[in-house]
């Protein structure tokens, strides 16, 4: 019997998707679950699995294809699959398959350092990591990386480049196509500074509080929640109280519009291999703060491992973005549309301030709100700033909703 394999329905604000890579050829086995092919939409990687056991009959789009929600992509014969080897007559060619199937029980040297998609890559095509050149972060192999290694037969180009770049007087140059994901990135960013009036408002936040209630109670509280706290569910809880209070910070435009969110729905930009994202915890007005932190490691955990869904994505009212978690001093965050503004926090530095007529070291950060200044007041901007810095600087006030 034949079974259709389609493309996912992609939620509205999705309009199509891109066949980044082919698992599977015609003619291979496959079964239930198994990926066949990652479509790669403007927001995350998809994988569709094999909806039955059987054998692909046959590919529709190649890779590179552009397909919408609900096409049908291939074909599965369901059950055929016992089918496959039975071109081989004879007993010892029935038996190299097998011997062929023991292979990636041993699987090459650095797989453990991959994402699993990258990971089943390496093992299906028997590819050594480290003999592929990375492009993504640090350095990073990426499944990518892997893909283009197994196209070109063996990962040995891969590992030959490298010396030809020494050459004197040689002045390398690569080109590379831009992903659907950092294209629809730079598209957005290009929205937002096209179409909203952006300003930023700073202000400084001594953290020295925090740092001591961490110190005191940082252990007591990974026993009881089995997560740490950390820096960030601070600015979360101080940025939904401060949200309560300035709800035009919360709002949306929409036409000649403006829309009030009655919710605080908080988007957390995360750095992939593949550009940033920026999942939305839900609802955190209701939320601890063992909830956020368990949130924020569900989806940097999801976000490493190619895990996030459309629906991580959707939504949000009001973002934050930790460039402190790459050193960065102070930077100008861009809001993301349709929302109206962004709080940017920055790298911890111990700078000397003045406490009650002396001057002593204490732990220093710099936050920024950019806005849309279309509805945002500077005076709303400039008194939200200052309401989160009076959280943080008292971390009671926000057990007390002050």
């Amino acid at each position: 019997m034949s079974i259709e394999v389609k493309v996912p329905v992609l939620p509205e604000s999705v309009s199509d998707a891109l066949i980044a890579t082919w698992h599977k050829k015609a003619g291979d086995a496959v079964k239930r679950d198994e990926n066949l092919l990652d479509l790669e939409t403007d927001k995350v990687v998809l994988e569709v699995p094999a909806p039955v056991d059987g054998v692909l009959k046959e590919i529709k789009f190649e890779e590179g294809s552009t397909v919408t929600s609900s096409q049908v992509i291939a074909v599965i014969e369901e059950g055929a699959a016992a089918a496959a080897p039975a071109p081989a007559a004879a007993p010892a060619a029935a038996e190299a398959p097998k011997a062929a199937k023991a292979e990636p029980a041993a699987a090459p040297k650095g797989v453990d350092e991959l994402s699993p998609a990258g990971r089943r890559v390496a093992v299906e095509d028997n590819i050594d990591p480290s003999t592929v050149s990375g492009t993504g972060r640090d350095g990073r192999v990426t499944k990518e990386d892997l893909v283009n290694a197994a196209k070109g037969g063996t990962a040995a180009p891969a590992a030959a480049a490298p010396a030809a770049k020494p050459i004197p007087g040689s002045r390398p140059e690569e080109r590379v196509p831009m992903t659907r994901i950092r294209t629809r990135i730079a598209e957005r960013l290009m929205q937002s500074k096209n179409s909203i009036a952006m300003l930023t408002s700073f202000n400084e936040v001594n953290l020295a509080e925090v740092v001591k209630l961490r110190k005191s109670l940082g252990e007591q509280f990974e026993k009881a929640n089995g997560v740490k706290l950390g820096f960030m569910s601070f600015f979360v809880k101080a940025a939904t109280e401060a949200l309560k209070r300035y709800p035009v910070i919360n709002a949306s435009v929409d036409g000649s519009d403006i829309i009030y969110h009655g919710y605080q729905d908080i988007s957390i930009a995360v750095s992939t291999d593949k550009g940033l994202v920026t999942p939305v915890l839900r609802d955190v007005q209701d939320m601890s703060f063992a909830d956020v932190e368990k949130g924020i490691i569900g989806y940097a955990k999801k976000a490493r491992d190619g895990k996030l869904g459309l629906d991580d994505l959707q939504g949000g009212t009001f973002t934050i973005t930790n460039g402190g978690t790459f050193g960065s001093l102070l930077s100008t965050p861009i809001v993301n549309p349709p929302q109206s503004a962004i709080l940017g926090m920055h790298t911890i530095k111990e700078r000397p301030v003045v406490e009650n007529g002396q001057i002593v070291a204490a732990p220093m950060m710099y936050i920024a709100l950019s806005y849309d200044h279309r509805i945002i007041d500077g005076r709303d901007a400039v008194l939200f700033l200052v309401d989160i810095k009076n959280q943080l600087e008292n971390p009671q006030r926000m057990l007390l909703g002050l």
